[in-house]
């Protein structure tokens, strides 16, 4: 089986939380790291410099509880993080600049986390085969709260998990 990456944004308001209540709260970046039956390699976490702090902090609780996730954290200022144009040619020139080695990887895109433009903006590039990567997102069970649901392929209906 070849490792898992994972690409997503870390989330200003859904991964937000401090103290012990951080571990009853869902927090998507780290919830999906969470997945007893996804393993991630290593995740590719694109941050505003001004959320650095909350960064660490989600970066140390992935490896609590899953200390095999590389977390590599990428530096991704915005000027508008809701400007269209903006967002895709940094995501663009982002995903021309890496090093895909799809032989021996497999790629996912978490959509849980970052603005619906930076949503919108991977879909696209995903689509248009900038990226060999298939959709993740996450979700919390209604009956659980705090605990990850689901996660969905996007070529496909099938469940992960």
């Amino acid at each position: 089986m070849k490792p898992i990456i994972t690409f997503g944004f870390l989330g200003s308001t859904l991964d937000r939380a401090q103290g012990a209540e951080r571990w009853s709260k869902w927090r998507p970046t780290v919830a999906m790291c969470q997945q007893e039956d996804l393993l991630i390699s290593r995740l590719e976490l694109l941050v505003e410099p001004k959320f650095a702090g909350l960064a660490k902090s989600v970066v140390a609780d992935i490896a609590k509880v899953s200390p095999e996730t590389q977390v590599v954290v990428h530096e991704f200022a915005l000027k508008d993080p809701w400007d269209f144009q903006e967002v895709y040619e940094r995501l663009y020139d982002f995903v021309r600049g890496y090093d895909f080695q799809a032989e021996k990887e497999d790629y996912l895109i978490h959509l849980t986390t970052g603005t619906h433009v930076a949503q919108i903006c991977w879909f696209l590039l995903n689509e248009a085969n900038f990226i060999p990567a298939r959709l993740l997102q996450t979700s919390t069970s209604r009956s659980m709260t705090g605990f990850p649901h689901a996660l969905r392929r996007s070529r496909s209906a099938r469940w992960i998990s």
